[in-house]
């Protein structure tokens, strides 16, 4: 059922492409204003700089935009993006060493940001009345009393324009001016939660040797190093998050990130850390490769919720997804998935709405508020543990610690037990995935019973599957799947 004539979407990235999928339906056109001239390939742009360092495309991002827009995931992967499964396909450096190489539940599909736009862009482009308008500056919102907002005003090289609106949908990111036009028309200013953990990260690109030139201990293609446990002395790249990241064209982008630490802003400076950091495998699988590029820093990470949810009165024609609403620290790869799934909760609030009233707008806030709360509760879990982090939602100094002594254990007790039961393995990848709350996992009585079995079975020594391989030698590359129990068990 048409509910309007004309829906506008602020801003074409990746959430402001999803929104016009899922607006398609319901309007005779949807227009799409985009500040950026939008590159026909997968090119970086201005307006997106976080397009230089590794995206994930958790499950629930996936399945969300398929939904959106079928055909999604197969035309990424004829693009170039690469269908792994991490437990197999990854080597991973958690707690004291490389954990083994096994069969899991997850897989993820793995490319660049640019990549994902592109054929998002593609995607939009084929439906038939969408329009994309790039080089637009948008400068206001036009209202009606009653709190109504009726159209958008913008402006493009050729001047100033105007135009009438049934429904808006602000995906201006972090930076969106919607709050405060808002506000100068009279709303009050929203709450917003804050939790910045100063994560700063760096990438640099680079192409991979051929498959015939690379090493025969490369079974990898993606190489993840967690922060150490080590609480005595040690480099502080030792603290680093380090990504290996394989994306299309036979690319792969190096990243480094950290938590409150300065990190190298030059290519010499890049090298040099890349030397430091706790297993030798990183610096030299980046001596192998041919960079591409500089070295490309972010520090703007910062967890960010503006609760348009708790205005008591929400304007009726306008809401919001993506970074607009809850921007969340790209480490934990929640933004894409996120944005997705307000653009597909909105394409099903349309669905079963007969006007777009305040009674819409306040129905909608209140489900995106629920499916919001489960990537922020998880970012919340680790960011509130860090001494340098500040915001709303920074805890007392009391709970800090316990969060900062308790977190790294706990998430090391829950992925040691994902390696040897297949229900916590299960659940894990959910709440990773955004399918799960934390929460919920740590109800289910199943997942507590693997637990403290994994628990009790540590201490005793009688572990299933091998962990703690040296982090100074290769990865092993045997397979420790269930399939596979005559493989040899020994480690560290």
């Amino acid at each position: 059922m048409r509910l309007g004539t004309t829906a506008v979407v602020l801003g074409g990235s990746a959430a402001g492409l999803c929104t016009a999928g899922a607006l398609a339906p319901y309007f005779d056109q949807v227009l799409v204003l985009e500040r950026d001239e939008l590159p026909a390939e997968a090119e970086h742009r201005r307006g997106v700089p976080q397009s230089k360092h590794p995206h994930f495309l958790l499950n629930s991002g996936r399945r969300a935009i398929g939904a959106l827009f079928p055909g999604f995931e197969d035309d990424l992967i004829a693009a170039g993006g690469l269908h792994l499964m991490p437990s197999m396909d990854a080597a991973y450096l958690d707690g004291e060493g490389w954990s083994a190489r096994k069969r899991g539940t997850m897989t993820m599909i793995y490319g660049s940001r640019i990549l994902i736009e592109r054929v998002l862009r593609d995607k939009v482009r084929g439906l038939a009345n969408v329009v994309i308008r790039e080089g637009v500056a948008v400068n206001g919102l036009t209202m009606r009393d009653g709190g109504e907002v009726t159209g958008v005003a913008f402006s493009t090289s050729d001047g100033d324009e105007h135009i009438d609106a049934d429904f808006v949908v602000d995906a201006m990111g972090r930076g969106s001016s919607v709050g405060g036009w808002l506000v100068a028309a009279g709303w009050p200013e929203p709450e917003v939660q804050t939790l910045d953990a100063k994560v700063t990260y760096t990438s640099r690109w680079y192409d991979l040797p051929s498959p015939a030139e690379r090493p025969p201990s490369w079974w990898w293609r993606h190489l993840v190093i967690m922060p150490t446990p080590d609480k005595g002395e040690h480099p502080a790249e030792h603290e680093f998050l380090v990504n290996f990241f394989p994306i299309e064209g036979n690319r792969v982008i190096a990243c480094m990130g950290s938590w409150g630490i300065e990190m190298p802003r030059t290519t010499d400076a890049f090298v040099e850390s890349a030397r430091r950091v706790r297993a030798p495998l990183f610096a030299d699988a980046m001596d192998r490769c041919a960079p591409t590029s500089e070295v490309h820093l972010t520090r703007s990470t910062g967890n960010k919720w503006r609760r348009y949810d708790r205005l008591r009165t929400p304007p009726k024609g306008l809401v919001f997804v993506g970074d607009s609403i809850c921007a969340f620290n790209p480490f934990y790869a929640q933004g894409i998935s996120s944005a997705a799934g307000s653009a597909l909760l909105l394409r099903e609030h349309l669905a079963r709405a007969e006007r777009l009233d305040a009674t819409f707008s306040s129905r909608f806030l209140a489900a995106q508020r629920k499916l919001l709360g489960v990537p922020w509760r998880l970012a919340m879990a680790r960011d509130q543990g860090y001494e340098c982090a500040v915001g709303t939602e920074k805890p007392p100094e009391w709970r800090r610690r316990i969060l900062a002594a308790m977190s790294g254990p706990a998430f090391s007790l829950i992925v040691g037990a994902a390696r040897e039961d297949a229900v916590v393995d299960e659940h894990f990848a959910k709440v990773f995935n955004l399918d799960e709350s934390l929460g919920d996992m740590l109800r289910n009585p199943r997942v507590l019973f693997g637990l403290a079995r994994h628990r009790v079975r540590a201490a005793l020594g009688r572990h299933r599957v091998p962990f703690g391989f040296d982090p100074r030698a290769e990865p092993p590359a045997t397979d420790y799947s269930p399939e596979n129990a005559a493989a040899p068990a020994a480690a560290r």
